[in-house]
């Protein structure tokens, strides 16, 4: 089980700039803070339910998440 905060890597911030979405957008369309995503690309801890409502607003499935959120 993962420690908060311990990093892990994931491609969270890459596939958002390559979809031109900015913070902000990412967090309107997730009804997450700018504060929570930037966490999140950073690599700090987040909760599943934050990981499904990021992978819906990049407009990818859960069979994606190991492209985006590595192994755990």
């Amino acid at each position: 089980m993962p420690v908060q905060g311990r990093r892990q890597k994931n491609n969270v911030r890459k596939i958002r700039e390559s979809k031109m979405m900015s913070k902000a957008e990412l967090a309107r369309k997730t009804g997450l803070s700018v504060q929570t995503i930037d966490r999140v690309e950073k690599g700090f801890y987040c909760r599943i339910d934050t990981k499904r409502k990021i992978l819906a607003a990049l407009d990818l499935d859960l069979e994606d998440r190991d492209g985006v959120f590595f192994m755990e």
